[in-house]
């Protein structure tokens, strides 16, 4: 339990952190998104509203004397959680034209390529670590199915932001969505 609240509490402070990855890589192509009207650049910790502090209720606490079996722990985790994936969104950017840097988790993947992904802030999350906040996960669907896309790649994604919750059984909850999303991988500057 307490390697959990190692990796979850810096995840999420980190995840709230990430605004590097959206001026990374080359200039976005617009033209996709166009019809959208003006595109508005996000950076990952504006899809938090500024008034939710999740870890307000856990600075007080030494978690080092936590244990892996004790009961206050496991009760933390739980509520942890809960207060996670029922985090708030910014219901100022529902309906915004968006354009987001992150990383995929593929929920659907075919020999053709993937559709349907979730996109996070940071490397392994949902994977590797557990899932960051719902109002840091955006489930995203791609207007035509990406070739070549892989779990962890990072991509830019473009149009219409909506708040919507989706809760994948294994990947976490997510509190936005994009549809018919334009994506485009993110090359490294070399």
């Amino acid at each position: 339990m307490r390697a959990f609240f190692r990796r979850a509490l810096p995840a999420f402070l980190l995840a709230l952190g990430v605004a590097a990855l959206a001026g990374c890589g080359p200039a976005a192509d617009t033209s996709s998104a166009a019809a959208m009207g003006a595109v508005q650049e996000l950076k990952w910790e504006q899809l938090v509203p500024k008034d939710w502090d999740p870890t307000k209720r856990y600075r007080n606490l030494s978690l080092e004397s936590l244990r892996d079996n004790d009961p206050r722990a496991i009760r933390m985790l739980d509520e942890m959680r809960a207060v996670w994936d029922n985090a708030p969104v910014n219901v100022a950017l529902d309906g915004t034209a968006a354009r987001l840097s992150g990383f995929v988790v593929p929920l659907d993947n075919t020999q053709g390529g993937i559709r349907e992904f979730l996109l996070v802030p940071y490397f392994g999350a949902c994977i590797h670590t557990p899932p960051p906040p719902a109002n840091q996960i955006v489930h995203v669907f791609a207007a035509d199915t990406v070739k070549g896309l892989h779990a962890m790649d990072t991509v830019r994604v473009s149009g219409l932001l909506k708040a919507a919750r989706y809760a994948s059984a294994d990947m976490g909850v997510s509190g936005y969505e994009i549809k018919l999303a334009s994506v485009e991988p993110v090359v490294a500057a070399r």
